[in-house]
């Protein structure tokens, strides 16, 4: 599927959160976003205001050294992937990578590049990128359940703006 992209021009951290939160509000269950960006662009940013949207109120740290980062949140499971630190794809298999990725949780992953041939394909991908003082929010669909979940994103926005 290669639908248009979305792409949005984020000011602040602030910002980069509400972008999280209103990607949260339209997330579809099991879904998988990938998130791509040079170090410091905002990806956990995102990811932060995506949990807490969704009810997380601890602290949302990168998992770099861990891999992962489990968050159950009311009914649902969330998954943050930090992969900049990965050797080699391989490694996912010992982590138990098709466990994560059950078509019930949600999946958050920064750095997917580094996981090539052992992650699925994501619904919606994010291309994050320096622009001035803020950044440029590229959104990809790469699913229908991503087209779905672009669709509702933009009406929100369409919404808000009447």
């Amino acid at each position: 599927m290669s639908a248009a992209p979305l792409k949005l021009f984020i000011a602040d951290t602030a910002a980069m959160e509400a972008l999280g939160a209103r990607l949260a509000a339209c997330i579809s269950p099991g879904a998988v976003i990938f998130l791509h960006g040079q170090l410091g662009a905002g990806k956990t940013t995102l990811a932060r205001g995506f949990l807490h949207a969704l009810g997380h109120c601890g602290p949302v740290r990168s998992p770099t050294y861990t891999l992962v980062e489990s968050y159950d949140v009311g009914p649902q499971r969330v998954y943050h992937f930090d992969l900049y630190r990965l050797g080699e794809p391989e490694e996912l298999e010992y982590l138990g990578i098709r466990d994560y990725f059950d078509g019930v949780a949600l999946s958050l992953v920064e750095w997917p590049g580094q996981g090539i041939g052992f992650l699925p394909e994501a619904d919606l991908v994010l291309n994050i990128d320096y622009q001035d003082d803020g950044r440029d929010v590229h959104l990809h669909p790469k699913t229908e359940v991503g087209q779905a979940i672009l669709a509702h994103f933009e009406q929100e926005i369409d919404q808000k703006k009447t």
